[in-house]
């Protein structure tokens, strides 16, 4: 689904079925905050 990079790691997001993604709440690059949003599911 997404991978996210923090402190230098790279954290691999994957679904464990099939699924979509409804809305993406951030964009390539964004510096996050804590409890933001990544994406939502369809």
């Amino acid at each position: 689904l997404a991978v996210i990079e923090a402190m230098k790691m790279e954290n691999i997001l994957k679904a464990d079925r099939d699924t979509t993604i409804a809305k993406l709440h951030a964009t390539p690059g964004e510096s996050l905050t804590v409890d933001q949003k990544i994406l939502e599911f369809g």
